[in-house]
Formats: C-alpha cells, structure tokens, sequence
C-alpha cells in the first residue's frame, strides 16, 4: 500500500511558472495543489521550506545496457542512479544485444522491466535496413518511437540503404529519433588520424574525427526526409553551433521537426580532452567552447527543444584503451539534473526553461499519458531540489553499474532532496528504496 504524502510550503516550478504552495499525493497521484492545505491523518509531511518541485526529469535518451552487455551497466544499477538524481521515466535505446529490432524482443525488455527498474521506463524499437515491415506493424502504444542510426552504430543498426530510409521515414506509425552523423566522412576522417598517429590517436582528435562536417550533412538528410514525407521528427544530441539553423525557435507546440542536446554538451568543451581523455568520448564528440555557449543559447530560445542524457556507461578498463578500442558513451544520469541546474545558477537558463526542457518536452513530445507536469490527478513523479545544498560528485557515491562519473570532483550548486516516483519516496536524500518499481510509461496515441 502506497503512503500518502503532503509536501508543503514549497516553490513548485511548472508550465512557465514559480509559485509557493503545497501538494497533496494520495493513492500515486496528485490530488491537491493550493496555498496552504492542512494535514490528514495518515498522511507523511514534509515541510519543504527553500525547496524546488519540479516535476521528475523524463530522460528520452539512455542506453542501459541489458540484455548482452549488463558487465558494464544494468537496469537495476542504472534506474536507481536515475531515482538518485531526479530522473522519474527513462526511454531506453534498442542498440542492446539482441537489438530490439522486433515486438517480441521490444516486449521481452518491458518484461524485464517490470521486476527490477526502480523509476518508470519505456524502450524504443530499433530500425535496420531489413526490419521494415516491423516497423510498419508497430503498435503506436507500445513504443515512444523508432530509433534511426543514420550514422556509425553497434550490430545491424545503421540503416544506410536510401530506399530502406525512405520506407521508414514514409511509413514509421510514430515519432521518428534519429542519431545523425555521416560514416563515410567519420571513416576517411579516421583513416587520416592513423596515417598522422598510428595508433596512439589522442583523445583531443575525436571531434575532428567524429566532425562537425559529418553531423550537418546527416541531419540535412534526416530533415529532408521528414519534410518530404511529414514525419514527426525528433533530431538527437545535437553538438555542434552549425546545426542550430536547421530548427525554428520556439514553443514546441506544432513544430514536426524538434531537436535535442544532452547535458554533456552544455558541460563539457573540447579542453577537457585534456584532463578527461577517453572518459568524455561520446558519440557525436563534445566539441568547442563556442559550440556549447551557442547550443546553451538555442535551448534558452526554444530552438533546442529537449535536454536529455544520452547516459551510456563503460567500465573504466575499456575507456583506458587506445582510440579504436576506447567505446563512446558517458553514465551521466546520476548529476543530469545538477549538471543542467548549473546553468542556472550562472544565468544561462532559467529555471522554468530547464523544467521545459527535460521533462514537458519529452512528456508532450512523445504523447506521455498523465506524466510529465504538476497537475491534480497526475502521477506523482515529483524531485525536491535543495538550491542552497551543493554536492561535491564522489566515485564512492556512484550508484551506476560502471561505478565512475566524469563529474567527480565537480561541486553543483544544488542537492537532489528527493524523488518521488508514482507517489512512492524512492530517493530520500541518502539512499534509494530497493522496494520501490517504476510502471510502464503509457502514450496517448
């Protein structure tokens, strides 16, 4: 039986606006927001006096690793750093072994799910250059949307036959996600580092590798596509400035063709190479300073629509291997919130734009049911932020499988007090309730 909850005298952030009141949750959902609402019997208090409550962070993009590859990362390891740090609803990426290529492997990853993950979750169906008539027969309901590599990706996923292409962005029953970066320009860029550095390419040729020139010419032809067919697109971890002019600014509301970027991108430049090496390589690569104060800038203006992770773990032994062999991907979900807040604090952002753009977005994007805003009969998906507590990031608190974060040693301005994910306090501060699953994110299509 789940406990009921009133949260009073805190400062709720929701839909453009800051406000003091208190919420009532009974039964998982929100039953009650106004100014000063008296306690029930039964009921748990907690006096959120100097506190923010945000709806829960919904994070379109992560890469959890199960089935096939859970040495590195697992949904019990990786939901739980999500509980840790804010993040109520995850949708995972089909690039698993097997990929998630079909309905049954798709449900099979729901199934799974359902017995470990401690926040809610949905997962994406994966396109291929053979799986068409999958696609096609998707139920709309069953997944957020098909994820498209239309540049270098792991197994049978980058889907490079035009005529496949256009068949997916033609017939796909829902949202299509694309990653955009061009293999044969990544391909002959990497040839070129091997003939100047052998082997030993450094960690600072990665965004000259993985170049800007690869990412704009695959989002060109992701929204040509989209255009010509009038797919709903939805354009990934955009890295670079170059890019930006591609998408309108703007509310959300009636754009066809959205875009991301991912809190590393506004973290991290092409510096940090030095100090971080491989442990910030990521696919598309972390790119210049200028980059990140112009991809900061278009998520203030709305030409970004969505924030999210893009968190990918790897144990530290692979990342200590030479360029080849060093895989792409960061674990970034545990510090996403405190990273993205961070701007914040230094007036880049404001703080209902940043509720904007990790959890309305997403949630109105992919049609989320009954999630995603601070609304009466909602579901309580709630994260209590203390602004005046900063957290220094320590390896020993990593509660991902991979066990390190390349923000240790960072000290954020703000604490993640608590998250509430269906009514139930899965995060209280210190620790997460092992007791506590996440339900199947539904859509409203």
């Amino acid at each position: 039986m789940s406990t009921d909850w009133l949260i009073k005298n805190a400062e709720l952030v929701n839909e453009g606006r800051r406000f003091h009141a208190d919420l009532r949750i009974k039964g998982g959902r929100i039953e009650g927001i106004a100014g000063d609402l008296d306690a029930r019997p039964g009921e748990q208090v907690i006096d959120a006096a100097g506190l923010w409550l945000l709806p829960g962070m919904i994070d379109d993009q992560v890469h959890f690793r199960e089935p096939g590859l859970t040495h590195k990362a697992d949904t019990w390891h990786e939901s739980r750093a999500c509980a840790a740090g804010g993040i109520t609803s995850f949708m995972e990426m089909p690039n698993t072994k097997p990929p998630a290529l079909d309905r049954d492997t798709l449900e099979a990853k729901y199934a799974r799910a359902a017995e470990t993950s401690a926040v809610n979750y949905a997962y994406y169906m994966g396109a291929s250059n053979d799986n068409l008539e999958a696609i096609r027969a998707l139920d709309p309901k069953a997944a957020p949307g098909v994820k498209v590599f239309m540049g270098a990706s792991t197994g049978n996923m980058l889907v490079d036959d035009p005529e496949t292409l256009d068949g997916i962005f033609r017939d796909c029953p829902t949202p299509i996600i694309t990653h955009c970066e061009d293999t044969p320009m990544i391909d002959a860029n990497l040839a070129l580092a091997h003939q100047k550095y052998g082997e030993a390419i450094p960690a600072r040729e990665h965004p000259l590798i993985r170049s800007r020139e690869a990412c704009i010419k695959s989002t060109r032809l992701a929204i040509s596509l989209a255009r010509k067919h009038g797919t709903r697109l939805h354009v990934l971890h955009i890295s670079t400035a170059d890019e930006l002019a591609l998408f309108e600014p703007g509310p959300l509301k009636g754009k066809k063709i959205t875009a991301e970027t991912c809190v590393h991108f506004l973290h991290f430049d092409a510096a940090d190479y030095e100090r971080l090496g491989f442990l910030i390589k990521c696919n598309p690569a972390i790119k210049t300073a200028a980059d990140r104060e112009a991809i900061t800038r278009a998520l203030a203006e709305g030409r970004l629509d969505v924030l999210a992770t893009d968190h990918a773990p790897h144990l530290l032994a692979e990342k200590e291997n030479l360029y080849d062999k060093a895989p792409s991907g960061l674990p970034l979900v545990q510090f996403a919130l405190q990273a993205a807040l961070e701007r914040v604090f230094e007036g880049k952002l404001t703080l209902e734009r940043v509720v904007e753009a990790v959890t309305h977005a997403p949630a109105t994007l992919f049609d989320v049911r009954d999630r995603g805003y601070l609304r009466e009969g909602y579901a309580a998906d709630l994260v209590l932020v203390d602004p005046r507590k900063p957290h220094t990031v320590r390896r020993e608190d990593v509660l991902s499988k991979c066990g390190w974060s390349p923000f240790e040693g960072t000290t954020f301005s703000s604490s993640i007090a608590a998250t509430f994910v269906n009514g139930q306090r899965v995060w209280d501060g210190r620790r997460v309730d092992d007791a506590v699953r996440g339900e199947r994110l539904s859509f409203d299509r």
